[in-house]
């Protein structure tokens, strides 16, 4: 199998794109299968643990229907490192000049965090319309989204933090959002029983969401 190419945009890639924390590399593959095989294959696999570029690694090896990513970008380095590692986008919960620059410079996708009308202007001015929201529920939820809507219809966004399956149609539902990103095909009880027919299933129930979406 050849892995998917990517679209023209991260956001078009599936309704929702899973949020992983990995503790144990060797849980990667067998995840990603299962979300995969549930209809979403987008993964985002957050650098916030020591085995998470190893995750990465062995997900871009071993599962070809996925495309991998890394997220918690946050550091110039990092994007290397990520990149070496097989991501295939990067998003970050927020950006600086240097990080944009790092990003871009990688030539895979990325995603730039955003809280505030001012930073999606700025990141427009360098050429940038898809974000990251972030944290979405937090910094304003769906209300702030479609505010944003009018006077900034060229931002396209996915919006990422304390979403889960009863508000993701909400904002799936807003003009200006591609994509949302979660945690919540990921329980805890099923990741520790390495119950991977769960993950599959939640998972599936996610790329349903998109039914009756009209794509941008």
């Amino acid at each position: 199998m050849v892995s998917p190419a990517l679209p023209a945009s991260v956001l078009d890639l599936a309704p929702v794109v899973p949020v992983v924390v990995i503790e144990d590399a060797g849980d990667a593959v067998p995840l990603a299968r299962a979300l995969v095989a549930g209809g979403l294959p987008a993964i985002e696999v957050t650098l916030r643990t020591p085995a998470a570029l190893e995750a990465i690694r062995e997900i871009a090896l071993e599962v070809p229907g996925a495309v991998v990513g890394a997220g918690t970008v946050i550091r110039p380095a990092q994007v290397a490192e990520a990149v070496a590692a097989g991501s295939r986008f990067l998003v970050s919960p927020g950006w600086t000049d240097v990080l944009l620059d790092a990003m871009r410079a990688s030539g895979v996708p990325f995603l730039p965090g955003v809280s505030t009308a001012s930073e999606v202007v700025a990141l427009l001015e360098r050429g940038v319309r898809e974000m990251k929201f972030f944290p979405a529920q937090a910094a304003g939820g769906t209300a702030y989204l479609k505010s944003l809507s009018g006077p900034l219809p060229q931002a396209r966004f996915c919006p990422t933090g304390g979403i889960g399956p009863s508000s993701a149609p909400d904002y799936l539902a807003l003009p200006n959002v591609g994509c949302v990103g979660g945690s919540w095909m990921l329980p805890q009880d099923a990741l520790a029983a390495r119950d991977w027919g769960r993950v599959e299933e939640l998972a599936r129930a996610a790329a349903g969401l998109s039914a009756g979406r009209t794509c941008r």
